[in-house]
């Protein structure tokens, strides 16, 4: 934090969000959380021509093959398609006759929000202006953005903010959240990311905690934030979970995350919204990969519930 507002502003948030529900959602029974997918899962077989997979077919798939009916879309799977009403309308109506859910967008290769050059700052905000156009009209609630930048951590923390807060204010009348990823660099400290959010004091601005992207730095010896210390620091301003797997063991767990552990965080924190699948896993299939995580989420779940 560098100033004593944000702190408490964070602070207020977070105990805001410990006092914000019960644990369990509600006592009829309904379940504690949703599921959705996340397209991402499937980006080996939509970027596999013979695989006959494209955008269009993912709400379907998503339905038919796995039982889920929300969906999180990825722009590089439909890139060129932002502005396309045809298109749009299209994926629309799709997924109305589906009765499939579209949530969210997730945004990338539109440029840095926390570029230390202003006019490239300001072209990579405008860039993601035809994205929650988009997400408008798909009937989603967000788009999901990067917070990437350079500098000291202060400084990254002040251009972040600042992009990520004119991108909210466009999104905001058309009631729209920009939500941001722990997605590499000091996007993964929880700290650093949730302090930058609260710094652009816009209450459409606010993230979405992913299980695993937790990664500081890359390489041989990768370094590594604690996933769950960073989750319990986001989900103040969780507006989206991302349920990240690779690999499971022989009980179906995921090996890398307790995920009894890790959903008593989210939903302490008074969160009962989606929690979107996103598989990335190699030792099976994708379609493998999203059946055994949503396994593991029902029991979850189930366990929760009870609990």
């Amino acid at each position: 934090m560098t100033n004593r507002r944000q702190f408490l502003q964070f602070a207020s948030a977070s105990a805001a969000s410990l006092t914000m529900a019960p644990l369990l959602a509600a006592e009829s029974g309904e379940a504690p959380f949703k599921i959705s997918l996340a397209e991402w899962s499937l980006h080996r077989t939509l970027r596999d021509p013979s695989k006959g997979l494209t955008n269009l077919d993912f709400p379907r798939v998503t339905k038919e093959e796995f039982g889920i009916d929300a969906v999180e879309y990825v722009n590089q799977f439909f890139k060129d398609k932002a502005e396309d009403q045809k298109y749009l309308t299209e994926l629309k109506t799709r997924c109305e006759d589906l009765g499939v859910k579209s949530l969210l967008i997730m945004c990338d290769g539109e440029g840095n929000l926390g570029d230390p050059d202003d006019a490239k700052r300001t072209t990579a905000v405008e860039n993601h202006y035809r994205w929650v156009d988009a997400a408008k009209f798909l009937g989603c609630h967000s788009i999901r953005v990067n917070a990437s930048s350079s500098g000291s951590y202060e400084e990254q923390m002040k251009l972040a903010a600042d992009g990520l807060r004119r991108l909210s204010e466009y999104a905001k009348p058309q009631g729209l959240n920009v939500i941001v990823e722990n997605h590499g660099g000091l996007s993964s400290n929880g700290a650093w990311l949730a302090g930058t959010i609260a710094k652009t004091e816009m209450d459409n601005c606010g993230t979405l905690p992913d299980f695993g992207n937790f990664y500081l730095s890359r390489g041989k010896e990768p370094k590594m934030y604690d996933r769950y210390k960073g989750v319990e620091e986001l989900m103040p301003y969780a507006k989206a979970v991302s349920a990240k797997s690779h690999d499971f063991d022989e009980d179906g767990n995921e090996v890398h995350t307790d995920y009894f552990k890790m959903m008593e965080i989210v939903l302490r924190h008074g969160y009962h919204g989606y929690v979107g699948i996103e598989y990335e896993g190699g030792k099976v299939s994708e379609y493998e990969g999203i059946k055994l995580t949503k396994t593991l989420l029902e029991r979850v779940a189930a366990k929760l519930a009870k609990a």
